[in-house]
Order: structure tokens, then sequence, then C-alpha cells
């Protein structure tokens, strides 16, 4: 009697059929950006590239860890302590071994480098800058706007803050490429150097002078605050004023990059009638 040839499983291929879809949608789910496992953010940091951020597993500072970290401390990139199945869910499970790095899509300039492009355009400053703008989509859309009203350079923050971000840079619609992003530690501190420059700077909130009243053809800066909580208390005390938008309808403030636009673009106007 000739004996059966034995079937697999049927349920065997739906999980060979589940594992390889986990597979598909864990590699697309990695950010482009994301440097992943020792040996890899090793090589970034030697590299010299722009990094935004180091994250390291909670409890990981043992081994080539504590170097990577010492290495990025010293160039003055945020080391953030993150929990593994934050890490895990980064790396779509590939294995990261305690830590992630995020390069930044370009490389960033000094204010120094902004002051320059002015300089060289023979243009008085027009300069942004983000105290704590986190969503990528908004500060994609500041760095057009930006762009668009010919203002010199945008100004972020290295902590608490979004970095230049693959979403960044498709939100900015190709902007990104024309203008330059310096990266600071301290927004307060930044702000008293420029002043010490001769630029104004003026907080963007709701209970200051009416854009269309202030007077911006000098050298200038605005700040925008970030989306929950505007400018912090901190740096509007630093500002020289606050400007506002006015609002006729019922509800009581623009999306940050609404007003970024609305705001840039009057001061380009005052500007460029100089």
């Amino acid at each position: 009697m000739q004996k059966k040839k034995p079937q697999r499983n049927e349920n065997f291929r739906k999980n060979d059929a589940g594992r390889e879809n986990r597979r598909e949608l864990n590699a697309e789910s990695i950010p482009s950006n994301a440097v992943i496992g020792r040996n890899a953010v090793r090589e970034l940091l030697e590299g010299g590239r722009a990094v935004d951020k180091l994250l390291v597993q909670k409890g990981e500072r043992t081994g080539s860890i504590v170097v990577l970290v010492a290495q990025a401390i010293e160039r003055g990139i945020p080391v953030i302590e993150t929990e593994k199945p934050k890490l895990d869910a980064i790396s779509g499970f590939a294995p990261h071994q305690g830590v992630i790095a995020f390069a930044a899509e370009k490389e960033y300039c000094t204010v120094e480098d902004i002051l320059a492009v002015a300089a060289e355009r023979g243009e008085d400053p027009l300069i942004v800058l983000c105290d704590g703008v986190t969503d990528p989509y908004n500060l994609g859309a500041i760095i057009r706007c930006a762009e668009c009203c010919g203002a010199h350079g945008l100004i972020i923050s290295k902590r608490r803050a979004v970095g230049l971000t693959p979403l960044v840079t498709k939100a900015s619609a190709g902007a990104l490429e024309h203008l330059a992003v310096a990266k600071v530690a301290n927004i307060a501190s930044t702000i008293d150097a420029l002043k010490e420059k001769g630029i104004w700077v003026y907080a963007a909130e709701a209970d200051g002078t009416n854009i269309y009243e202030a007077d911006l053809k000098g050298p200038c800066a605005i700040v925008m605050g970030s989306e929950g909580n505007g400018v912090s208390q901190i740096v509007r005390k630093t500002c020289d004023g606050v400007l506002s938008i006015p609002l006729y309808g019922k509800i009581n403030s623009f999306n940050v990059s609404t007003a970024a636009a609305i705001l840039l673009a009057e001061a380009a106007r005052q500007h460029h009638l100089q």
C-alpha cells in the first residue's frame, strides 16, 4: 500500500505569510533618517554628519554605548534614554543593540552663517526662530513660508523640538534646500546674541502689537512658539516686543505655520519697501 505524502498544515502557510508581511511592514515603518545599531551609529558620529538626537535604551550604559554617548555629548547632540519597546518599534524590530541615532536631512549652519546670507544679499536680516515646534509638518510649512518670504534663515532648538527629518523635508516642498537652518542649545541666549548685533526680536503671541501697525523695516527676527503653549515665558521676556495678528472669527488662534506665513509676509513687504 502506497503511503500518502504528508501535506503541510495550512496554518503553517498562513504563519509564514504573516511573518513575511510583518517583515515588509517593519522595514517600511523604519524612519529613513534612523541609523540603527552600535556599529552604524559609531560610523555616523565619526563621519561628522549632523545628528539630531541619540536614543539609548534605559539601563544600557555599558560597553561601546558608553563611548557613543560620550561622543554625542561632546558634539552637543541630545542623548535621550528610551524604553526598549519604543526602540523596537522605531527599528521595525531589527536588532538595535540599545541605540538608534537620527541623522539630519541637511547639515545645520551657524547663526553667523545666517547673518552672512543677509550681508551677501545686501539686505537687513529677516530671521525666524522656532521655540519648541514639535510637529514636522508645521516646521516644514514654516520653512516653506520663510523661504518664500525671502527670510535669510531659520533657527531651531536642540531639545524639545523637531529637527530636520524626512517629513520636514517633504512638508517644505523643496524650500529646505534653499534656506539656512541653525540649531542652537538655547533660544533665549540666541535672542540675546541677535539683539547685541542690532536685530530687533519679536515674539508672536495673541496680546501684542497689531502686525499691520508695527514697524518691521529694519533688521528683525520673529519667534514662533510651540503648537500647544506658544512662546515660552523666558523667551518672551527676552524679546523686544510681541506681535499679534488681528482675528475676526470665533477661534482665538491660527495654526503656527499659518501665523508664520502672515507675519513673515508682512515683515517681507515692509523690508522690500525700503
